[in-house]
């Protein structure tokens, strides 16, 4: 898979507001926009917990995926695997863990050099190879 500079990664927030419309989808578009959107294995199984979890009918089910078919979805390979492994061991030694599916589209915006869009920025914060993209105060320091 080829990466370049027209792409984004979204994590699976911004994939959530999307799914449900609202201002803070609104927020996030100018991001997005003439970008081809990328999103990490990982996010589609957090968006089908999800759906599972809160027992989504047919109709949201199949809005579900619908919104998932506009996304270009980074599997799973060996080299994200590696930064993925680095980013937990890093983040554990430097006593600020990171939660494990975190870690996971990190290493896919990582391992592309792709910049990724959140709204939860302090989840990324320190981690020197991510370009974050974000419409919150926090930064990433």
């Amino acid at each position: 898979m080829v990466m370049s500079d027209a792409k984004i990664i979204l994590d699976t927030n911004i994939v959530s507001y999307l799914m449900k419309g609202g201002e803070l989808a609104k927020v996030y578009a100018p991001h997005m926009q003439g970008k081809l959107l990328a999103i990490a294995f990982i996010t589609v199984g957090e968006m089908y917990f999800g759906a599972e979890n809160k027992n989504w009918g047919e109709k949201r089910r199949k809005g579900l995926e619908t919104i998932l078919r506009n996304f270009v979805v980074i599997p799973y390979d060996h080299e994200i695997a590696r930064y993925y492994g680095k980013l937990m061991a890093e983040r554990k030694r430097n006593g600020r863990p990171i939660a494990p599916n975190d870690a996971w589209i990190a290493a896919c915006a990582i391992r592309y050099s792709v910049p990724l869009v959140t709204h939860n920025a302090k989840d990324f914060a320190g981690i020197t190879a991510l370009e974050i993209i974000t419409e919150t105060k926090e930064s990433n320091p």
